[in-house]
């Protein structure tokens, strides 16, 4: 056997270098995550979901909440004492989550704040080398969402949305028998959400509370007044900061078809509705039917913001149909019917469901930042991946520019991009305070 030139002796031991190393970084990494082997986490956005998420990271196991952010005092303190509580030590706090991301005690970030705020939070969250649970949806237009989705890619450190039902048993199980034939080939899937919301009535311009930083509120939005009908949470109805009943709730259900049927990017987007039921500053509509068709399926979401009749005796959930069978799939269990509507099986979970916002602990919640530890601290598939939850958010994004102009959008199946319409094209991106335009 010949004797190997330096210069490939070197080689060699550049390549068995580099082989130990991603070893060592599969092996190690969480040994330097932070303090006592966990992973260490700062909830950004307290009001309402932000609970959930401390308590979801408490039932993790090697997880603590070090950091808490918001830009409202109260609801800081009310937080930072109910953190103290549940994980028998102070975290530290402050309203400008700029000095959370520059903290070597945060390791993750969880994003519950209005949804202006989403992609910017996540990207610089990525950019300071934290990973990160970000609230559905995941952006608040369709450019934000790509440029998330890039973010990801660039910086390499695990994004999950927060669609939480991604991470419940019995949905992973009928998913999985659905894809395996159940009900033969799907090809509809109908999706819904009802409750009764009241007015949110005309707004008056006051000073702005003094336990409130309005213009950090604002961000990344063009700046506007303070009114009395904005904070804490009917931004949602605002175009200026909001997406409307469709992202807000729309979503999660809209990704069970998508997830359930295997389907990406649709051919055609529609929608239809309007602001029926109160005559107030809500900006979109309360009542909309939106689909999304592909060549040989369809999805279908009717979202009533202020009606509260159930469909198939219940506030929300998804309906399957294929070539064999239905299935029906809600947050409490699955039912399975053949092409005569029998039903041929069912599970439940025995736990309640509502249609209003979850803002306590859940089951699904937990197993959803657990997977997110999961895939940080051993490399777990995160079960939401952005580039994953972005689809059904993008979709849901086109379908309120859709309701707007009042016109079928075609889309580009490789990317969700919209074709042949620059009106719509130009709503899929926003303008931005100076000083707060997203860069990668």
């Amino acid at each position: 056997m010949s004797k190997p030139s330096r210069r490939q002796f070197l080689k060699d031991a550049a390549i068995g270098a580099s082989a130990v190393l991603a070893g060592w970084n599969a092996r190690s990494y969480a040994r330097i995550l932070g303090a006592n082997d966990r992973v260490q986490f700062g909830v950004i956005g307290l009001h309402g979901r932000g609970y959930a998420h401390m308590e979801s990271v408490k039932s993790a196991s090697n997880a603590d909440v070090t950091y808490v952010c918001d830009v409202d005092r109260l609801e800081l303190d009310k937080f930072a004492a109910a953190t103290q509580k549940t994980f028998g030590h102070a975290p530290a706090k402050g309203k400008d989550f700029r000095r959370l991301l520059e903290s070597p005690d945060v390791d993750a970030i969880t994003i519950a704040t209005p949804e202006h705020w989403h992609a910017h939070m996540a990207i610089m969250g990525l950019q300071a080398g934290k990973h990160v649970y970000v609230e559905k949806p995941s952006s608040h237009n369709p450019l934000e969402g790509e440029m998330l989705v890039e973010a990801q890619k660039k910086y390499g450190r695990h994004v999950q949305m927060g669609n939480q039902q991604r991470s419940s048993p019995h949905t992973i199980d009928i998913i999985k028998r659905i894809h395996a034939g159940i009900i033969g080939k799907p090809y509809l899937g109908k999706a819904w959400y009802r409750n009764t919301r009241a007015s949110i009535g005309i707004g008056k311009q006051i000073p702005v509370p003094d336990h409130l930083d309005w213009d950090l509120w604002q961000g990344p939005a063009p700046r506007r007044p303070y009114k009395d009908n904005i904070h804490p949470y009917n931004w949602h109805w605002f175009w200026h900061w909001g997406t409307g009943e469709t992202l807000n709730n729309g979503t999660h259900e809209v990704d069970l078809c998508l997830w359930a049927m295997d389907l990406g990017w649709p051919k055609i987007v529609t929608a239809s509705g309007g602001r029926y039921h109160f005559t107030d500053d809500w900006e979109f509509y309360d009542t909309l039917t939106t689909s999304f068709e592909y060549d040989h399926a369809m999805i279908t979401w009717e979202g009533l913001s202020c009606q509260g009749k159930l469909s198939e005796g219940r506030g929300r959930g998804a309906l399957i149909h294929g070539t064999k069978g239905s299935v029906l799939i809600d947050r409490a269990g699955y039912q399975v019917f053949d092409l005569d509507d029998r039903k041929i099986e069912e599970f439940t979970t025995d736990t309640k469901t509502s249609t209003t916002d979850l803002r306590s602990v859940d089951a699904m919640t937990d197993a959803h930042i657990q997977n997110l530890v999961g895939a940080i601290r051993a490399g777990e598939a995160l079960r939401s991946p952005i580039h994953e939850g972005n689809v059904s958010v993008t979709m849901l994004q086109l379908s309120n520019v859709a309701w707007k102009l009042n016109r079928t959008l075609h889309l580009d199946t490789s990317n969700g991009h919209v074709v042949g319409d620059p009106q719509a094209s130009a709503l899929c991106r926003r303008d931005y305070e100076k000083g707060w335009e997203l860069k990668l």
